[in-house]
């Protein structure tokens, strides 16, 4: 994630209308899975998502994540929680919310593969031009030039907690710090939520500010 990132909030209703676009083009080929694999952390909800669209029952998580932000200690992706069940001889799709660099979700397909599925197709909510790993099937692509940082529902309290630590350490005015975020990140939010996400000393004496506030 940069400093900044321009950033974009995605909605339940985003979420529910990629599955069942997903769902929809996996139906059209007529490849609906027998298990689901849902990469964690971002990819269970999408994964737990579309296996209600799909009626399928089976659904085994796998982990594969950087260390920090954007990284590993090595550089990149690595598998830190294996599959667990057995899929041998099995249609699996695995599944994420978003490729961006594409290296978990290709190293998670490998990781899987070796397990001697019968088949493995991965799918993802969205799909960045720049990703070098494509997968199987993608409900909306963002091209290479427009690339955001996607705020999805089931990570928001995590990205925003990340977003104001990076502006608090400029201001530790709540109301600055909100300012900053709409003109960097293009993010309106709340004040409650800033407040909510600021380290706890400044997060208290916000709350006590706005306490005292005549209005809302």
């Amino acid at each position: 994630m940069p400093e900044f990132p321009r950033c974009r909030l995605a909605s339940w209703e985003d979420a529910d209308r990629w599955s069942a676009r997903l769902a929809e083009r996996i139906r059209e080929v007529d490849r609906v899975p027998e298990v689901i694999v849902g990469l964690t952390r971002g990819g269970w909800v999408p994964a737990r998502l579309l296996a209600d669209h799909l009626g399928v029952k089976r659904l085994l998580p796998v982990t594969a994540q950087h260390w920090g932000l954007t990284a590993t200690r090595s550089g990149s992706a690595e598998i830190t929680e294996d599959l667990h069940g057995s899929i041998d001889g099995a249609t699996v799709l695995l599944v994420d919310d978003i490729t961006d660099t594409g290296e978990s979700l290709e190293l998670a397909t490998q990781h899987v593969a070796a397990r001697h599925p019968a088949r493995v197709e991965s799918a993802a909510f969205l799909h960045i031009g720049h990703s070098k790993f494509v997968p199987t099937y993608y409900a909306e692509e963002i091209p290479r030039g427009s690339w955001v940082w996607v705020i999805f529902p089931w990570n928001y309290w995590e990205d925003v907690r990340q977003l104001v630590a990076r502006a608090y350490e400029e201001t530790r005015d709540v109301d600055a710090v909100r300012q900053r975020l709409l003109e960097r990140c293009g993010l309106d939010l709340p004040r409650e939520h800033v407040a909510r996400t600021m380290p706890a000393p400044v997060a208290a004496l916000a709350s006590t500010a706005s306490a005292g506030r005549d209005g809302p």
